[in-house]
């Protein structure tokens, strides 16, 4: 793999991810290395959640604003870092999410695409910490989080 090309680590991250449509909210990997992580993601008008959260007047739940987040800080990270490490070409590991602290600041609405910050606080033995920033498209802080995961061998 040539670590130099961000597209092709993002195809290779974004096929890696566990979570597939309807339930990956990562359209692309705009930088990566060993201590950060951004990516962005634009959430449909006609996502399936809009339907009932909130009729007439739809907003992105904060859960998935945290699982947006997760998906890029502690997901692919985690990716990226066993790739680097050589573990994911010899083991089968899924990163499960086990730990959030968010704070929710703007609502992200329908249509809207999102950048997300992640930075490395803690990687070891397959565990990973990470602070995020979820930003609108207008450059407004919506929603920060430390958010931990670990991969397990499936």
């Amino acid at each position: 793999m040539d670590w130099n090309d961000i597209s092709s680590i993002s195809d290779k991250i974004l096929g890696l991810l566990p979570q597939q449509d309807p339930f990956r909210f990562l359209d692309k990997i705009i930088e990566i290395d060993e201590s950060h992580c951004v990516g962005q993601y634009t959430f449909k008008k006609d996502e399936y959640f809009y339907k009932g959260h909130f009729p007439g007047n739809p907003v992105t739940p904060g859960v998935i604003l945290t699982e947006t987040m997760a998906q890029v800080g502690v997901c692919s990270l985690s990716i990226y870092l066993l790739l680097k490490e050589g573990k994911l070409g010899t083991q089968n590991i899924t990163t499960l999410f086990t730990e959030a602290q968010t704070e929710f600041i703007k609502p992200v609405l329908p249509g809207e695409t999102v950048t997300i910050k992640a930075e490395k606080l803690f990687w070891r033995r397959n565990k990973l910490k990470c602070k995020t920033q979820l930003y609108l498209s207008n450059g407004d802080l919506a929603a920060e989080a430390e958010l931990s995961g670990m991969g397990v061998i499936r």
